[in-house]
């Protein structure tokens, strides 16, 4: 294949799927639609029990664009999306990922390259996203003003760690320069689902923050989507925002910048800790979510937990006393 078409530069595009066959076929034609034509798109199927290979070995069969890496054993959602990095061409200078469940807009490609390619030290595109519940669709990643397609990554970090402003989306929001990617053993930490933030805020060290001010992804959230499922499950938004503190915010932020918005993450934690036992009654699941503390080096603070758990205790009697009906 010739990786100089047009002389666009190659891009590898990465699907890691499980059993993703009520999607996978939207995902797949939204790769073959796009108006940039220099890329490979390797589809990595692991150990997938429906018939979601059936369907990537039609397409398969006819563009041989398309490549199948079937993994020789299950892996967990964040060793395989790891995985699926490994397997893009060693000649990309651009790598996509799209998840299974969403999809790209036509210009997408051909919109981000031109981006960087305007702006070398760029590591990572982002744009507009549509995300889609249900029947109801509305636009995310929004705020920057336009036209700034260039931005410093070390201020896009900042903002993320100060205000929790993220402009990254998902994976499948982004486009990301291949050199960056394959200096690193694994992109994503794999202590915690909710990891393709800190994996941004890792080659934002290296690189600047590319903004395209057009919708050119789709998002799709529904109860069934395997990340949502586990995230929710392990709690990993909050263990995903101690951990990027811990490690970023010394690097991006000031000696008293970085403590304040600890001690604010950490009182976060114990809020949702204390929230979360009054609602389940479960030690198991205390003792689990409490466990988030150990991986990260901290001691349970006992004092905090008790303050916030008679915070809640309080809120909710005073949400149930205004819902009560009026005699």
């Amino acid at each position: 294949m010739d990786k100089s078409t047009k002389n666009e530069p190659f891009v590898s595009v990465l699907t890691p799927v499980y059993n993703g066959a009520d999607y996978i076929e939207e995902c797949i034609q939204s790769v073959l639609k796009q108006t940039y034509t220099n890329w490979e798109y390797v589809i990595i199927n692991n150990q997938s029990t429906d018939n979601s290979l059936e369907i990537i070995e039609k397409y398969a069969a006819q563009d041989d664009r398309i490549r199948i890496h079937n993994n020789e054993k299950f892996l967990s959602v964040v060793d395989n999306h790891n995985h699926a990095f490994s397997q893009m061409s060693p000649e990309s200078k651009y790598c996509k990922v799209v998840h299974t469940d969403d999809w790209l807009f036509p210009e997408c490609i051909a919109q981000m390259v031109e981006l960087n390619e305007q702006y070398p030290s760029v590591g990572i595109v982002s744009s507009y996203r549509l995300d889609g519940i249900g029947d109801r669709t509305y636009v995310e990643l929004d705020g920057l003003p336009y036209p700034s397609n260039f931005n410093s990554g070390k201020e896009i970090a900042r903002k993320y760690l100060l205000h929790g402003t993220s402009y990254f989306g998902s994976p499948s929001s982004i486009l990301m320069r291949s050199d960056l990617i394959r200096n690193r053993e694994k992109v994503y930490e794999d202590s915690h689902m909710a990891s393709d933030t800190g994996a941004c805020l890792d080659l934002l060290q290296d690189s600047d923050f590319g903004f395209v001010h057009q919708v050119l992804t789709f998002q799709r959230v529904h109860e069934n989507s395997v990340t949502n499922t586990k995230v929710i499950e392990d709690h990993s938004f909050i263990h995903a925002v101690l951990f990027s503190q811990l490690k970023h915010g010394p690097i991006f932020l000031s000696e008293e910048e970085h403590r304040q918005r600890l001690d604010f993450k950490l009182n976060l934690f114990y809020i949702l800790l204390a929230r979360n036992f009054i609602t389940t009654r479960s030690i198991v699941e205390f003792k689990k979510q409490k466990r988030i503390l150990d991986k990260l080096g901290f001691e349970f603070n006992a004092g905090c937990f008790a303050k916030n758990f008679v915070r809640e205790i309080l809120l909710q009697t005073v949400r149930g006393l205004r819902l009560e009906p009026k005699k």
